[in-house]
């Protein structure tokens, strides 16, 4: 019978103890032989498999595998079924070359379009975020292999990602940047979870307790280990205390040796190193049992799915009717991203295979189309004689189709863009290309937004972000018209980089990360200024349409402790098969006070539904109080005002199709501090202290006219003139008795506000 976890945790020496909270090498974690104890292997990555070779001595020495699309453009898919069939997918690979906990997937927010690695990160939503990797970590678990969801938190930068203090507010990091973690966590149960190098409000996240046991253990229920990114320690004592349980990769025996003398000092109980090793090994020993089970792929059969992955996120961005292109056409692909596709981004989770380029998939599909390379694909270079080529090359086609993107050196780990541009010389050809060819299509390669000068001088615009080895026989079935374009856009596209929410404050001044513009992030920022941007969050267009119809509430009213349905019929009215995307957004519309500011909307679901021409499908939301709630900080909790609230329905963040309104008839108010600077508008506001103060201000406007009947202004003219007005304010007005007068009317409210 083999011994418990608790039985081998008392048997464990010390320095064994200490020794498996640190990993062997950069893969592995440590084994205990003479208690049985085995050693299991960790790899990267979030969209393929890089683990490296048997026998090889160099950690990026990895095997060939199949690479999936990016985060970015996984996330476009807006399908959890589909990031959940990816997973299950890289579960059988890592299994089958001896992988028992896969690093992914990554849920950082997109604060920012000039992070370096945002092209492995979901979306600046943490609502799609959230059931995206909770799709995907369901789906790699069900093969037996665990995750290592990455990285808590606030890691939003790769400059200086080692050191920097990110500064956010509770309710901006509880409504933003945490909630993709907590719906992972309830929702999928990932084995591990990888803190981040970056400080969180002054404390490194490998040694943040609010972060690790408060939050992460005590509030969501995490019951696995935390294992620290490649290097992310800082003081492993304080480490293991606040809740990281493994580091990796290990530091040779000097923080192994630090655990040992701080327990031996009294300065560390052994009771929490014992609860340390207790989580490890519940997974270790999982891990190994699970690892024994038949492990096999076919790789040919996870090309196609690559493919197919890649195909479901593609965004047709515009479309003046270039697209789809027909067989008998003159089309000329230009740029060498047709040849030489990129499809994932440079860093820890580069996979070493091999992609299917547009001009390949031509090929196979017998397409008559000519190349001109254009401009290249790894740096900036502009040769007037290849230009010549591509404009003339062009203008005597029907089509002429760009293959534009950001080089390698443009956008990967380590770094963060300087800027949001293509480089020159794409933009400059772009634009040559389209004074001369009416029919210019440009299909972008880039792991982030870019600017796009040139978006209203040509046709058609398809997105396929990085996405996968099975790039090119995406591309070839969307640009000619095999598939049906239907990804959306998880990211706002700005017009500028002036124009995005942290434009002033990233990436900080090397040393501090100020999350100034707090929960407006993404299309939350823009919906707030009402402000126009290439293309708004959700975005995507078809080869098909779609119409809405019959959208309705189970009940127009909302309890306290219940639930409502959201019914709508969605049409597939044009004459291809397609997907639609349907999404449904909350908007608070009570007028009750918000601290940190009100949002004007919030993606709350979303359901991506398969039709056939002429066919239509009810698509059903259930929505809860939590679902209408924002983060009160005062609280530190989530928190409902009740009122009417607005739930809208469309295509696209800016492209609601239905509105309908929903009345929450919630009792709980939240805290309110009462003294005699409070201004009077926040005292009518509030249905505790309204009353009250409505009296006094009758009694007021009496005093101020002498006691006429008609007074100068009505009540409630005189309320708005005195929102801005304190309690002291208004009861000077009062006289002699003016001090005592504000001492009831405290007293008053106080006692109605408890």
């Amino acid at each position: 019978m083999n011994p418990t976890v608790q039985e081998l945790v008392a048997a464990l020496t010390l320095e064994e103890k200490a020794g498996l909270c640190s990993g062997a090498d950069f893969w592995h974690t440590k084994a205990v032989e003479r208690l049985g104890i085995p050693a299991i292997k960790v790899s990267d990555g979030p969209h393929g498999l890089r683990t490296q070779r048997e026998g090889s001595t160099d950690p990026n020495d990895s095997i060939e595998a199949v690479c999936f699309p990016a985060g970015c453009a996984a996330a476009a898919s807006f399908d959890p079924a589909l990031t959940r069939r990816m997973g299950a997918a890289l579960g059988r690979e890592a299994r089958a070359n001896g992988v028992q906990i896969l690093l992914g997937p990554a849920v950082n927010i997109k604060r920012s379009p000039l992070c370096g690695r945002n092209f492995e990160y979901y979306s600046e939503d943490p609502y799609l975020a959230g059931e995206l990797a909770a799709g995907f970590i369901n789906g790699v678990q069900s093969e037996g292999v665990g995750t290592s969801i990455k990285h808590f938190a606030a890691n939003d930068q790769e400059t200086r990602r080692l050191s920097v203090n990110s500064r956010v507010d509770e309710r901006t990091l509880q409504e933003i940047y945490l909630p993709a973690f907590e719906t992972a966590v309830k929702k999928a149960r990932p084995w591990t979870v990888m803190c981040s190098y970056n400080r969180l409000n002054g404390a490194y996240a490998s040694e943040n307790k609010p972060l690790l046991t408060d939050i992460l253990r005590g509030a969501w229920g995490f019951d696995g280990f935390v294992m620290s990114d490649w290097g992310a320690v800082n003081d492993r004592v304080k480490g293991i205390a606040a809740g990281l349980e493994l580091e990796m990769p290990g530091s040779q025996g000097v923080n192994d040796r630090r655990l040992i003398d701080a327990v031996r000092s009294g300065a560390l109980d052994e009771a929490v190193l014992d609860r340390a090793v207790t989580r490890i090994l519940n997974i270790v020993l999982l891990a190994a049992d699970l690892a024994q089970r038949p492990a096999a792929f076919d790789r040919a059969a996870h090309h196609r799915l690559a493919a197919e992955l890649a195909a479901q996120s593609g965004v047709l961005l515009r479309n003046l009717g270039a697209l789809p292109l027909h067989r008998g056409q003159k089309v000329v692909y230009i740029g060498a991203y047709a040849d030489q596709p990129r499809y994932q981004g440079g860093g820890s989770s580069h996979v070493n295979t091999t992609a299917v380029s547009a001009l390949d998939a031509a090929l196979l599909h017998d397409r008559m189309v000519q190349y001109v390379e254009g401009f290249p694909a790894d740096r900036d270079q502009r040769d007037e004689t290849e230009f010549l080529r591509a404009v003339t090359a062009a203008e005597a086609a029907d089509v002429a189709v760009i293959f534009a993107g950001l080089p390698d050196s443009f956008e990967s780990e380590g770094g963060d863009r300087r800027h949001m541009r293509l480089p020159d010389c794409q933009n400059n050809l772009i634009a040559r290309v389209a004074a001369v060819q009416k029919n210019t299509v440009v299909v972008l390669h880039t792991g982030a937004p870019v600017e796009c000068p040139w978006a209203d001088d040509v046709s058609s615009v398809l997105c396929m972000y990085l996405a996968g080895e099975g790039v090119g026989e995406a591309e070839d079935a969307l640009l000619w018209g095999d598939a049906d374009p239907c990804g959306r856009l998880p990211e706002t596209w700005p017009l500028r980089l002036e124009d995005t929410p942290c434009y002033l404050d990233f990436p900080g001044d090397g040393v501090t990360a100020d999350y100034r513009e707090g929960v407006y992030v993404g299309y939350r920022w823009y919906d707030a200024r009402r402000m126009p941007v290439r293309w708004p969050f959700g975005h995507g267009l078809s080869y098909t349409g779609y119409v809405y119809r019959n959208a309705v509430l189970s009940a127009d009213t909302l309890a306290e402790q219940g639930l409502v349905t959201v019914q709508v019929t969605v049409k597939n009215s044009g004459a291809m098969q397609g997907a639609e995307v349907v999404q449904l957004y909350v908007a608070d519309a009570t007028g009750a006070p918000v601290a940190g500011g009100r949002v004007p909307q919030v993606l709350r679901g979303f359901q991506k539904i398969a039709l056939q021409p002429g066919e239509e499908k009810v698509v059903t939301f259930t929505l809860t109080p939590r679902d209408l709630s924002h983060y009160d900080a005062a609280l530190h909790d989530w928190y409902t005002a009740p009122g009417r609230y607005e739930i809208r329905i469309g295509h696209s963040s800016r492209d609601i199709r239905v509105t309908l309104p929903l009345h929450y008839a919630g009792t709980r108010l939240p805290p309110l501090q009462v003294d005699e600077t409070t201004p009077l508008g926040i005292l009518l506001a509030d249905p505790r202290t309204a009353p009250v103060v409505q009296h006094a201000l009758r009694a007021e406007t009496a005093a101020m006219t002498n006691g006429g009947g008609d007074g100068l202004m009505p009540p409630e003219a005189m309320a708005q003139m005195f929102d801005a007005l304190t309690l002291r304010n208004m009861i000077n007005f009062g006289g002699p008795q003016a001090e005592e007068k504000l001492t009831k009317l405290l007293e008053t409210l106080q006692d109605a506000v408890q």
